[in-house]
């Protein structure tokens, strides 16, 4: 991949959809993920056009490694600790396991994002990548709710390579993927497979086997979340 032909690319995709607002937002988790999104909207818009909300459940490393890069791409942003929010939903029992609050806390991030956006005139950036979006590894109106997805057409493998042309710090390229939804969550580790081998699926380089299957699986029942909602044709 001509990662400099990319980068280009997606920063003109980011300005042509600017058109008629005042900026961007977007949330810092601290992964390689939004943080390729900033670098790409700051190269693409200028570092006045973009605010970053960094949004932890509670204090952590993942925040902190938000707080840096904002701070080092020199973008306006601020940090809302959502446990408060997410814990007020906790009398009632639809929350009660890990998965229903983790997607809770991916839409009480999506409202955030928006709450600011419609303040301050913004268009939200989203964050998910190829990978994310055939898996349908993400939370449907919550981290899959955003204006454009800069990155969406990247698997995770090739994120990785433009955050090195970029010059992202390499700790940050080695992290372990996390959504940071509960304490020790790794994407690989929830979905049961390294992205080496998703992506070497979904690329067609593997075309049997239990990832294979397993992938398919994931394919297959997450259709629904990239499709608008089906109407009753009368």
């Amino acid at each position: 991949m001509n990662y400099k032909q990319t980068a280009e690319k997606i920063g003109n995709f980011i300005k042509e959809k600017i058109t008629g607002l005042d900026g961007t937002v977007l949330g810092v988790s601290g992964g390689i993920d939004s943080t390729v999104v900033a670098y790409l909207a700051v190269n693409a818009l200028g570092k006045e056009k973009v605010y970053g909300i960094i949004m932890p459940y509670v204090r952590n490393q993942n925040m902190n490694d938000g707080i840096e890069l904002s701070k080092k791409l020199g973008i306006s942003h601020e940090v809302i600790e959502i446990k408060n929010l997410v814990d007020s939903y906790g009398k009632i029992d639809y929350f009660s396991n890990k998965i229903s609050k983790g997607n809770l806390m991916a839409r009480v991030r999506m409202c955030l994002l928006y709450g600011k956006a419609n303040k301050d005139n913004l268009m939200v950036l989203g964050t998910s990548n190829k990978t994310e979006i055939m898996l349908g590894y993400f939370t449907k109106y919550g981290d899959g709710g955003c204006d454009i997805e800069p990155i969406g057409d990247l698997y995770k493998t090739e994120i990785w390579g433009l955050a090195r042309y970029l010059g992202v710090d390499k700790k940050l390229i080695d992290k372990k993927p996390t959504a940071d939804l509960w304490d020790g969550q790794t994407d690989e580790g929830e979905i049961g497979a390294t992205y080496q081998e998703i992506d070497a699926v979904l690329k067609g380089e593997i075309k049997e086997g239990k990832i294979y299957n397993l992938i398919q699986k994931k394919i297959k029942n997450s259709e629904h979340k990239r499709k608008m909602p089906e109407t009753c044709m009368l």
